[in-house]
């Protein structure tokens, strides 16, 4: 019996919109469909991989030195990569649209988290988290059909909702992750052995 060969990692980006409302802290989350291969069902930010058009896309502004530097190589694709995803999935601007083409600005990005999927799983990522606050986006709420039920949503809201397990460490360290961006390295959430791990 031959083992199943272990999936590369494919970079990909996220965005996490924060707001303040009533209830504290809003973010902006929505359901992946049934059909998804990927966390089907699973309420997930905007975001996807990385596509060949970002590493060449014009932007508004760049990264800060510091967050570009914390990002390394193709730190300006990734960016991009997370404003045009959920420019897509959520009709909300970071930048501003040139007839069709979106213009990115990422001077207001934190990079906050990344996290490799399990070796185990036959689609894996190596995601990188941003936030950026939701005064900084333009446009109006809408979904294209990659998540279902977009809204705003207090933190422990989200908590309840069907979610993975990179989701809930960031949803319950989102104040702490900020607080750190500031100051060093973003974190790591990988698997070793089948258990996350955090370093």
């Amino acid at each position: 019996m031959t083992s199943r060969a272990i999936a590369r990692p494919r970079d990909a980006a996220t965005l996490v919109i924060c707001r303040e409302g009533r209830a504290g802290v809003e973010l902006l989350m929505g359901r992946r469909a049934a059909r998804h291969r990927f966390v089907p069902g699973h309420y997930v930010f905007p975001g996807g991989r990385v596509d060949a058009k970002d590493y060449r896309s014009p932007a508004l502004s760049p990264l800060r030195p510091e967050v570009a530097k914390q990002l390394g190589r193709n730190a300006r694709a990734l960016a991009i990569a997370a404003v045009r995803e959920t420019y897509e999935e959520t009709g909300l601007v970071l930048g501003k649209l040139d007839g069709a083409a979106l213009l990115p600005s990422l001077g207001s990005l934190d990079y906050i988290l990344r996290a490799i999927t399990p070796s185990a799983s036959p689609i894996r990522f190596h995601a990188r988290f941003f936030a950026v606050a939701a005064e900084e986006m333009s446009g109006t709420l809408r979904g294209n059909g990659e998540l279902l039920d977009l809204d705003w949503r207090p933190v422990a809201e989200c908590l309840r909702l069907p979610i993975v397990d990179v989701t809930e460490y960031l949803l319950r360290n989102l104040g702490h992750l900020q607080e750190k961006e500031k100051g060093g390295q973003a974190a790591l959430f990988s698997f070793r052995n089948g258990r996350a791990v955090l370093r």
